[in-house]
């Protein structure tokens, strides 16, 4: 009993979080604040209730549409929410009541931020990275990876790995992909920034493939990279040494 009422706080905490995330994601691209206005109705600019702020349960009430103008709420909100109430879960799952733990729900964090505004704007904000970047820091000073200068060189390799793709390919790369993968180092250091690279691409050309397969994107078709960046690089960070033992396999 004791663990399922702690995995379902830890669930309800990363669901409020998620629907933070959402605001964040929503809001600082276009340079607006994450406190001011109140969260609204974006077709009819109805101001919502505290009822209607419950994430998850409140869209579920309203049957996903606006209480005032009943226009269709879009599911991304929901579902971020659920995601990120689950990730926040797998992570204590994953390393327990660990300082690790901490490293891993700040990378979550991080990724559903830059999942909605990559996903909405196609832009992963700089604000958003430097936040992050001194939480990364400071967090892998006190919880080192070995050896403790593999942060530092995964940072180095994982910016200057984009980097040097964005200028072969003549900006096939964005910058805030770039700067990304230098944070994604100071987490994994340079082993699994690399496998994590190698990961994304993999997600993003199977995906990319089935979409225009399905015809939901059209040849010459921009896709942002940030989701595949977060699927590729959680499951590197959670299952990294499944990972390396496939490739040793395999190679």
């Amino acid at each position: 009993m004791d663990f399922v009422l702690a995995y379902g706080y830890i669930f309800i905490v990363g669901v409020i979080m998620g629907s933070f995330f959402n605001v964040v994601g929503l809001r600082i691209p276009i340079n607006e604040s994450i406190i001011m206005p109140p969260s609204a109705c974006p077709t009819c600019k109805h101001r919502l209730t505290p009822l209607e702020l419950i994430p998850i349960i409140s869209y579920m009430v309203q049957k996903g549409k606006c209480k005032q103008c009943r226009h269709k709420i879009s599911a991304i909100y929901p579902l971020m929410e659920f995601i990120t109430g689950v990730l926040f879960c797998f992570t204590f799952f994953r390393f327990g009541w660990r300082g690790e733990t901490m490293i891993g729900l700040a990378l979550i964090s991080l990724f559903m931020i830059i999942l909605v505004s990559d996903v909405k704007y196609m832009i992963i904000p700089d604000q958003v990275l430097a936040f992050f970047a001194i939480l990364f820091v400071i967090g892998r000073l006190f919880i080192p990876i070995e050896p403790w200068w593999d942060t530092f060189a995964g940072a180095i390799v994982g910016f200057g790995l984009l980097y040097l793709i964005a200028v072969i390919s003549n900006g096939g790369m964005g910058g805030g992909d770039i700067k990304l993968f230098a944070l994604i180092g100071l987490v994994l250091g340079v082993k699994g920034v690399l496998i994590a690279f190698f990961a994304s691409c993999l997600v993003g050309s199977v995906i990319g493939i089935g979409l225009r397969i399905t015809g939901k994107a059209k040849k010459g078709q921009l896709i942002p990279f940030g989701p595949f960046i977060v699927i590729g690089t959680l499951s590197v960070y959670f299952f990294g040494e499944l990972y390396l033992n496939l490739y040793l396999q395999l190679f």
